[in-house]
């Protein structure tokens, strides 16, 4: 067997049929079943497999519904390990909002992962498994923008849920404000009267964190707050934010902490216990606010200041999107609003909540 010299992005039965050596109809036959597959001879029917499997090719339900037509069938696909053994998860109302959105709209969802996987790029067998939904709905942190580039290429419906870019293509999202609901929280700080303050962050420029930082820079824009107002410091482990580094941050002026939190929220139960078992006071020696949620799962000692994101609604609206661009509407990009919570871990310098 001899590979076509040319070959489209996604096989077809007729590349099958030209490298197999026969004809279009044989190959639908084989490939589609039913009593005429019978007649086909076994070497036949062999070849015709093997050809397929060599072009990686993957039936897609969609072809054999009617013109216009389409399954019914919403894909979830994660990035990286995402699903939660209870609801103690940053992932669970995304998952959640998903799985009622498409009951709702009268779709069944199909679940892609790449769990344990890694970062590994989309083989070409995985996109063709990925065509057996009308769309789908994508989420997880890290994710290769080449993916993306690659999906949008070859006119796949898919919405992210979370901002994502890629050079040269409109990546349909539906995302958090964190720029605006950064910008608001740092403004809460300066109302109660701080001017020195320390910003957490995680270590990967990923877009929620690039999101977070350029609302930061918009609050020194608009509370014109001098460069050194706003210390940005890399918080690579939870190990690292003791009393002796918060003492440090103290003693060179500061007087709250902005905290990123992570996924798996383990930085704020890191918090939950600095506040219950050190010598420190919250808010009495240092303000904390978290620029995201706190878990929801476990008492806390404080209720921490933060902005909470509407993860539900964030999933219904990607889920109603994605529907809409099967509709044959314009992929969008589409932010969300969150919501400032004011608890009782930052107060007045020096003072009290």
């Amino acid at each position: 067997m001899s590979t076509p010299k040319s070959r489209r992005s996604r096989p077809t039965q007729l590349d099958i049929a030209k490298l197999a050596g026969v004809s279009q109809a044989t190959v639908s036959m084989v490939i589609n079943g039913g009593a005429s597959a019978q007649l086909i001879k076994e070497s036949t029917r062999e070849a015709v497999l093997a050809a397929a499997a060599e072009l990686r090719y993957t039936a897609n339900p969609a072809a054999r519904s009617l013109r216009g037509g389409r399954n019914h069938l919403i894909g979830l696909y994660t990035f990286e390990s995402v699903f939660p053994t209870d609801d103690r998860d940053f992932y669970y109302p995304f998952l959640q909002g998903v799985e009622e959105e498409c009951a709702e709209q009268g779709y069944d969802l199909l679940l892609f992962t790449s769990a344990g996987r890694g970062r590994r790029p989309l083989a070409d067998d995985r996109l063709q498994r990925l065509r057996m939904a009308d769309g789908c709905v994508m989420i997880g942190r890290h994710v290769r923008t080449a993916d993306l580039e690659q999906l949008t290429a070859e006119h796949f419906p898919f919405v992210f849920i979370g901002r994502r870019e890629a050079p040269g293509a409109t990546i349909p999202y539906v995302a958090p404000d964190y720029i605006a609901a950064t910008e608001e929280l740092i403004g809460h700080l300066v109302g109660l009267g701080h001017r020195r303050m320390i910003y957490l962050r995680q270590p990967e420029d990923t877009a929620p964190t690039l999101d977070r930082l350029a609302g930061l820079a918009s609050a020194r824009k608009r509370y014109d707050l001098a460069p050194e107002a706003v210390s940005v410091d890399e918080l690579s482990s939870t190990a690292e934010l003791t009393e002796d580094r918060v003492r440090g941050w103290l003693a060179d002026g500061a007087t709250a902490l902005l905290i990123e939190p992570s996924e798996d929220h383990t930085l704020v139960s890191t918090l939950d216990a600095l506040a219950e078992k050190s010598n420190l006071s919250i808010p009495g020696d240092v303000s904390i606010a978290l620029l995201g949620d706190r878990p929801s799962w476990e008492p806390s000692h404080l209720d921490w200041t933060r902005f909470a994101l509407p993860r539900e609604e964030i999933a219904r609206r990607a889920v109603q999107a994605l529907i809409g661009m099967l509709d044959a509407a314009e992929p969008e990009q589409t932010i969300v609003d969150c919501t400032l919570v004011i608890g009782n871990s930052c107060g007045e310098p020096g003072g009290s909540p």
